[in-house]
């Protein structure tokens, strides 16, 4: 393995690290809790391709919740891993020439994803649509939030030039 595989690699396990904590730290809310781990996916789907992507929005969310929250675990996986990988693909394949827009699209259509997600599979774990409808709004706070945040770090704090500077060689 080169060594730009192995940062990449690395880089990937230390996110998931982050998304696996993110997810054992919640608020309250009606009808469930608050997780900020949407920040890492947006984050880590905007930097790495869509295969890290994947596996730090979908496999650190399933290992969250199979750590902390065993119910769920597999609408996390796939509704976290369909949402970083639709955000890597926008950020890296698509207006290649308008690299903020195209990522800003990918977190908004990933955060479609995420809250649709969610909820539907709120819906069928809890049997009740009633529930996930309650949860809806802390949802899409959630996925705003986690978009928003990732795209000021991506774009405004510098983070993705740095990743691209240093470990996307």
């Amino acid at each position: 393995m080169n060594r730009s595989k192995t940062l990449k690699l690395c880089i990937a396990a230390i996110l998931m690290a982050l998304n696996i904590v993110m997810s054992s730290f919640s608020i309250p809310v009606p009808g469930g809790h608050f997780y900020l781990n949407d920040i890492v996916i947006c984050t880590s789907a905007i930097l790495l391709d869509p295969f890290y992507a994947f596996m730090v929005g979908g496999g650190g969310a399933f290992l969250g919740d199979f750590f902390f929250y065993p119910v769920a675990m597999f609408v996390s996986l796939f509704t976290h891993g369909l949402q970083a990988i639709v955000i890597s693909i926008f950020s890296h394949r698509i207006l290649k020439n308008h690299p903020v827009l195209a990522s800003g699209l990918g977190v908004f259509i990933g955060a479609v994803i995420m809250v649709v997600g969610y909820s539907l599979g709120r819906a069928f774990i809890y049997s009740t649509p009633e529930y996930a409808i309650l949860k809806l709004p802390y949802q899409i706070l959630q996925a705003v939030i986690g978009a928003v945040v990732a795209m000021i770090l991506c774009w405004k704090c510098g983070l993705k030039k740095l990743y691209e500077n240093k470990y996307s060689k």
